[in-house]
């Protein structure tokens, strides 16, 4: 259902069947609209590519009548975010091929040769890069070059074993059907993080281009700089914010498989006392409820169909009785001989690592047993399957 919120202008010399949207936010732009417009138009021109330009406008001032005078395409939304800019518009994308930007003129929209040239060859997801491309002096605050930009995408690499350069650049391409299957959510600055994301989630095929990074025409002032000193700082912790939400399997799912091991192996019958077996006993449920957690953050931000396959609810009812069945008769013994003796161990009775590993059964068939009813009402609630 159309959205009543928007509104969709269209030009006279409206493109027909085009193959490439240049999709761009807009806010108060009238400085530079009409000259991002004639350098779109250049750009697509220097590509041999039929492309349309569909401003997303915001705008207080005269720049949707600017743009829409100069041949773009102009889709009026309220003012709610830049990741929100980008939901709104899908609907009203044309093109096969979806590439991003500012209309600020920083980022050279005359040359998008590159961008193209990766689409044709079946790139899914193009990413530019401002330091394998060109930055103009004075263009990029020594703050943003040096320390913020570096850091955080070194530290996306890290944890998401990619070899990006730059993950901030702001002019990025992906195709229609990608941009669709990546749902976003994020309504602010950190869309561009979620969008890099959810590529890697989703094993796009993609790939790095350098582009051209300009100063602020003069007379202009950047809506970072708009908002103060601390915006820098907000925008780099909710992209951080990002990379965390988005990282179940490196903070979750893969630690605790780690502490399950090791628990289970300290709670296994061996020449180590109870205490470690308890020790153990711990280790394995705080394990196995991060590796549950992951699990389930996984469903809610990726959609992965393994968890829903692992959950599958018939076959994990089955298995969360057998695990208690199984630790009761494993428990119980001992429980009874620790009532009987005054509640003390006999060293001759029950042998008590049995009961640690009864104990653990227990707390893993419930645990099994609310995860699955969660895991399940969580899909049921999100959209169809996207990840692979």
């Amino acid at each position: 259902m159309p959205d009543p919120e928007l509104e969709l202008l269209s030009p006279a010399d409206d493109v027909h069947a085009p193959e490439l949207s240049i999709v761009v936010p807009a806010l108060n732009e009238r400085l530079t609209i009409e000259t991002f417009v004639d350098w779109c138009k250049q750009g697509l021109a220097k590509a041999g590519i039929a492309g349309e330009i569909l401003i997303v406008d915001s705008s207080t001032d005269e720049t949707p009548a600017l743009a829409l005078a100069r041949g773009a395409r102009v889709l009026r939304t309220p003012q709610r975010g830049l990741g929100r800019a980008y939901i709104d518009a899908i609907p009203y994308i044309r093109g096969r091929y979806v590439l991003m930007g500012d209309a600020d003129c920083t980022y050279d929209f005359r040359e998008i040769s590159g961008f193209v040239d990766r689409f044709r060859a079946g790139d899914a997801f193009i990413m530019g890069s401002r330091f394998k491309g060109y930055i103009e002096p004075d263009s990029m605050p020594p703050l943003h070059r040096y320390f913020g930009t570096p850091l955080t995408t070194a530290i996306l690499n890290i944890l998401y074993s990619t070899r990006f350069s730059d993950i901030h650049c702001g002019m990025r391409g992906i195709t229609r059907e990608a941009l669709v299957r990546i749902d976003l959510q994020s309504q602010s600055w950190e869309y561009a993080s979620e969008m890099i994301l959810k590529a890697v989630r989703l094993r796009l095929k993609t790939t790095e281009v350098p582009v051209r990074f300009l100063k602020d025409p003069p007379g202009r002032l950047s809506h970072m700089k708009r908002r103060g000193w601390t915006e820098p700082w907000r925008a780099g912790l909710v992209n951080l914010r990002a990379m965390v939400q988005h990282g179940a399997d490196i903070f979750l799912l893969r630690p605790g498989l780690l502490l399950l091991a090791l628990g289970v192996l300290l709670m296994l019958p061996q020449r180590l006392s109870l205490t470690w077996a308890l020790v153990g006993l711990n280790l394995a449920v705080v394990g196995l409820e991060s590796f549950y957690l992951g699990c389930l953050a996984e469903v809610i931000y990726v959609y992965s169909r393994r968890w829903l396959r692992m959950f599958a609810f018939n076959r994990a009812m089955l298995v969360c009785a057998l695990s208690c069945l199984v630790g009761a008769a494993l428990a119980i013994p001992m429980a009874r001989e620790y009532a009987r003796m005054g509640r003390m161990l006999s060293p001759t009775g029950a042998p008590p690592h049995l009961a640690v590993i009864g104990a653990f059964l227990l707390i893993a068939g419930f645990l099994t047993f609310g995860t699955t009813l969660v895991v399940n009402a969580a899909a049921a609630r999100l959209r169809p399957p996207v990840a692979p």
